[in-house]
């Protein structure tokens, strides 16, 4: 399971929060992909507008949901 986790985000650069931020200002909605890994009740106490929530322990399960032509920021 990790190694089908490391493919599918490799090559993985991290960025700050203002990083993801102006990331996001300079980028139109659907161009890229906002996951959020948190827990359903972490979600629910706040999240980034536009996030998809897929916990982590369901990712090896759900990655084919993702665009690999899209840039994915993940937190």
């Amino acid at each position: 399971m990790f190694e089908t986790l490391k493919n599918i985000f490799t090559p993985v650069e991290s960025i700050t929060a203002d990083e993801a931020r102006a990331f996001i200002a300079e980028h139109p909605e659907g161009s890229y992909t906002l996951l959020d890994v948190r827990q359903p009740g972490e979600y629910e106490q706040g999240h980034i507008p536009g996030a998809t929530l897929i916990p982590v322990a369901q990712l090896a399960d759900r990655y084919k949901d993702f665009d690999p032509g899209k840039p994915t920021i993940v937190y």
